[in-house]
């Protein structure tokens, strides 16, 4: 089997800030040779794409099961009772919210 040499030069510029982050990162992998670790970032490296659209939702029903929940202390302070419709849409919100986050941890299993 023959070893293949590195014949192909690819130029890249980036800002000093940009520069800065990518030391940094080298840093944190523990990596001194920029030019591994570039390679092994283009060819290896994974880039992650978060849909935000179901994250900003959890966010949506959580503000709303909040309010929920403060509406109904709100109440049982002011009468002391707690009625089973309080409950149940205790429940619902519950019930949204894990569906929520089962969807979110759904979506990043797959990144693996």
């Amino acid at each position: 089997m023959t070893e293949e040499h590195r014949t192909v030069r690819v130029d890249s510029y980036f800002t000093p800030t940009e520069f800065e982050m990518l030391q940094e990162k080298m840093k944190g992998a523990g990596i001194t040779n920029m030019s591994a670790y570039l390679r092994k970032m283009a060819l290896d490296g994974l880039m992650i794409r978060l849909n935000m659209k179901e994250i900003r939702e959890m966010i949506r029903l959580l503000r709303i099961y909040g309010n929920n929940l403060n509406q109904i202390a709100r109440r049982v302070n002011e009468n002391n009772r707690f009625y089973d419709t309080d409950l149940a849409e205790i429940q619902k919100g519950q019930d949204k919210l894990w569906g929520a986050a089962e969807r979110i941890l759904h979506a990043l299993a797959k990144l693996e």
